[in-house]
């Protein structure tokens, strides 16, 4: 049984009509209209959540970037406390300096008062055996 060329037309346009409809009822075409409203539904929902993320996200990196701040800050005002440390080590140091000098000169006073009483007692031995050879030489 040959089918007419008209027949074979209907039911190709009979076929074109309605095979959206059975590949929706099998989920490999179209969808209908109620399922394609929810897909869109779905689709401003996960925009509406990705808009809320990003937002989320940007306020995470302000309260990073302030915390940063806030350690630098901090960081900064131990750096400047380590600085007064070493100023006022540097005087000390100088402190110290000064009265090393001080001890330098009163040790270079003693050594030259030393001397001088070196030379004293010196003398005072020489002109007593002097005097002694002296007046063991009229004596004798």
């Amino acid at each position: 049984m040959a089918l007419a060329e008209s027949d074979l037309e209907l039911i190709r346009n009979d076929i074109k009509e309605h095979l959206g409809e059975w590949l929706a009822e099998q989920s490999l075409g179209k969808p209908p209209a109620v399922y394609e409203i929810e897909l869109r539904e779905r689709m401003v929902r996960v925009e509406e959540e990705l808009k809320h993320q990003r937002e989320l996200m940007r306020e995470g990196f302000a309260q990073m970037d302030r915390r940063f701040e806030a350690m630098r800050e901090d960081m900064d005002k131990r750096f400047e406390q380590v600085e007064r440390r070493f100023e006022q080590v540097d005087q000390r140091f100088e402190q110290m300096e000064r009265r090393f000098d001080r001890n330098d000169v009163r040790f270079d006073m003693l050594i030259k008062r030393q001397d001088r009483q070196f030379y004293w007692v010196l003398g005072f031995i020489a002109t007593s055996l002097g005097l002694t050879l002296a007046a063991l030489r009229f004596m004798v």
